[in-house]
């Protein structure tokens, strides 16, 4: 028996082009939420309001709302955005949309249903469509629902204008718990719509605002800040494609260091939170919307605990997305050969130098607490001695100046705790030859060891760097015998005796030097 011959040669078998959008594009919920958050800021809204509910429903327990304020949509513009590629600014560059695939395409990949409400007034209509995939599949639908007239929904709280976009038979959210959904998606929008956020925007999770977060840790505005920007922000002027110098725009490169004396000592679970562990990388910020973050144009540079420590921001302009490999879901980039050879080269050295400096960050760090010891001993036994004068002197904040700013964090004049006498050992390249220095502040002690003398680099850093219990003994007993030293040397005020004990710990430094060099 012959089979009847499909005689439909439409160039979309629409049921299965759909089923197939579902599995391709995007990749979690907060992407897809993310393009309708797009769609809302091109309609110029300044209130953006994601609302989850969870229902009793074992087969969809979540429905999924996006409410904005908006200019909304006439009737024909509403059909026109249910469409696949239905869009009145089909490649429009000004925006953030331009393929008019985000509404159906992102909603359909999470739900198999969308609804649309939109309003242009605060009187006025409420016009409502929607997609379902089941009437497409069972009813043969081929053409976007004509869009009807209904009742005002509460959601709507008085905006004058806006719309709304409800994903209901949620099948493919990333979780099945309201309360993991709100949280990743608040954090996800808060990196990817940062720059949006302090210009203003407010986006809000069930009532909660999205707070920015800047992976680079720079901007006073953000969930978390402490980083400091390293060298200049550096632009690039860049064709969309090669030999085509009328269209071209401008790409701009920042990086940062994170503080690592300040936050190499969190507990693990708290980098994690601040996004520090495991967060190295490239963010890729596009008209202002991140469209991915990953290890992008860093060339032969393999990735390292210590790359965590410093973040790079490149931001371009839409009329560059062929550069930039941008599809139309705006969630990863790939980028042209020719945009990595303009850029990866100042990337990858960039990156290098401050991996280096993360890593002797780290060194340093990892010294500095092997005073501790020593510090506590001496601050310990500070009672059993003639009490130190508390008023610095004027050598003091000369010597304190000096130092202060090529150390991380600065010393600061400190007060003592519990009227207690505080010590503080910090190597430190000293302006003049001698193997220490000291200077005594407000409540603290400070006793400063030059890397560059002889005896610090054939005795004293062996015995610093080195993680065998005795080699530490001995070098904690150095670190008292110096201590002491300079606490004696301290108790003189200015005048005759202070430039002598000054000389006399010069003169030692000079004939030790003399002694241990080759």
């Amino acid at each position: 028996m012959n089979r009847p011959m499909d005689t439909n040669f439409s160039i979309v078998a629409l049921d299965k082009f759909i089923q197939a959008t579902r599995d391709s594009g995007y990749r979690d919920t907060t992407s897809a939420v993310a393009e309708l958050i797009d769609n809302s800021l091109q309609a110029g809204a300044t209130e953006i309001s994601i609302i989850l509910e969870a229902h009793s429903n074992e087969k969809y327990p979540i429905t999924l709302a996006v409410v904005d304020n908006g200019s909304g949509m006439d009737a024909r513009t509403l059909r026109t955005s249910l469409r696949f590629g239905g869009t009145t600014r089909f490649n429009d560059r000004g925006g953030l949309g331009r393929y008019g695939m985000g509404l159906p395409n992102s909603s359909l990949s999470q739900a198999q249903r969308v609804t649309v409400h939109t309003w242009r007034s605060a009187s006025g209509n409420v016009l409502c469509s929607h997609l379902d995939l089941d009437e497409i599949a069972e009813k043969g639908i081929t053409d976007v629902p004509e869009p009807r007239s209904v009742a005002r929904p509460e959601f709507i709280n008085g905006s004058r204008s806006g719309t709304a976009v409800i994903w209901t038979k949620c099948d493919r959210l990333d979780n099945r718990r309201l309360s993991t959904i709100t949280k990743k998606l608040s954090l996800a929008l808060g990196r990817r719509f940062r720059h949006y956020l302090w210009q203003g925007v407010g986006i809000s999770v069930n009532g909660s605002p999205v707070l920015p977060f800047d992976p680079l840790y720079l901007h006073p505005n953000s969930m978390f800040t402490g980083g400091q920007q390293y060298a200049e922000e550096v632009i690039y002027e860049i064709e969309a494609s090669p030999g085509d110098p009328a269209a071209a725009g401008f790409v701009k490169v920042r990086f940062s260091e994170l503080p690592v004396a300040e936050w190499s000592t969190l507990s693990n679970q708290e980098k994690r939170a601040r996004g520090i562990a495991k967060g190295a990388g490239v963010s890729i910020v596009r008209g202002g919307r991140e469209v991915d973050y990953g290890w992008f144009f860093l060339g032969d540079k393999r990735r390292e605990n210590y790359d965590d420590w410093w973040r790079c921001e490149i931001q371009f302009e839409p009329v560059l997305d062929e550069a930039f490999g941008i599809t139309h879901t705006k969630q990863q980039i790939r980028p042209r050969p020719h945009l990595i050879e303009a850029l990866a080269a100042d990337i990858e050295s960039t990156a290098r130098i401050l991996n280096a400096r993360a890593r002797k960050a780290h060194s340093d760090v990892k010294i500095s607490t092997r005073f501790v010891a020593s510090e506590d001993i001496a601050k310990k036994k500070d009672e059993l001695l003639e009490p130190l004068p508390d008023v610095p002197r004027q050598r003091d904040r000369q010597v304190l100046n000096t130092i202060s700013s090529k150390l991380s964090p600065p010393i600061d004049a400190g007060h003592s705790r519990d009227g207690e006498r505080e010590y503080k050992i910090v190597p430190a390249v000293l302006s003049e030859t001698a193997f220490f220095n000291y200077a005594r502040d407000k409540g603290r002690l400070v006793l400063i060891i030059n890397p560059e003398h002889p005896f610090y680099k054939t005795v004293y850093q062996p015995l610093l760097e080195s993680e065998n219990e005795k080699d530490q003994f001995i070098r904690s007993k150095l670190d008292l015998m110096l201590l002491a030293a300079a606490r004696n040397e301290s108790l003189f005020e200015e005048g005759f005796n202070a430039s002598l004990a000054e000389k006399y710990r010069n003169g030692w430094s000079d004939t030790l030097a003399t002694f241990l060099n080759d």
